[in-house]
């Protein structure tokens, strides 16, 4: 168990994500080696085009329009941070979670890996893979390592609309 927990602004940043999602952010919370914090869930389409137009998202078919998507932030010793190494440790805690729950994960920094929760390594060799694997086919990886995502499935969806 860490000391760590959900901020009430990252709690509200929850609001509209798929009910299995939020069950393995908080429950990742409760886990982790590494302090993070929601910085963005449900997002609108009018949001979306503005990531692509500036690269920082390259679809217009994002799991975040439909509740199916969190970016998560690290943090150490209280600051925001992007070192790449934490980002590993979240999922980590976030495919635990992801198996205790029985809730499939994809992570952005691991593409090629369909489900994380099934990934017998690391996450940290879940990334490296992919990273082999693009430069495998001349193409340069896309890491978005904030980002974690519902694998789609057909079963009904549990969204919360009206808080968490």
């Amino acid at each position: 168990m860490s000391n760590f927990k959900l901020s009430h602004r990252s709690i509200g940043r929850l609001r509209g994500v798929d009910n299995k999602l939020i069950k393995v952010v908080k429950r990742a919370i409760e886990i982790t080696r590494v302090d993070f914090g929601v910085i963005e869930g449900l997002r609108t389409v009018e949001r979306q085009k503005e990531l692509v137009a500036k690269g920082a998202s390259q679809t217009m078919k994002s799991k975040h329009i439909d509740g199916f998507a969190v970016d998560l932030l690290a943090y150490s010793g209280g600051r925001a941070s992007w070192e790449l190494s934490f980002y590993d440790d979240i999922a980590d805690a976030m495919k635990l979670a992801g198996i205790e729950n029985q809730v499939p994960i994809r992570w952005g920094a691991a593409w090629n890996v369909q489900d994380l929760t099934n990934w017998m390594g690391s996450s940290e060799e879940a990334m490296n893979h992919y990273i082999d694997t693009r430069r495998g086919q001349g193409r340069r990886p896309f890491i978005d390592a904030p980002h974690f995502e519902l694998i789609p499935d057909v079963e009904e969806r549990e969204i919360v609309y009206y808080g968490t």
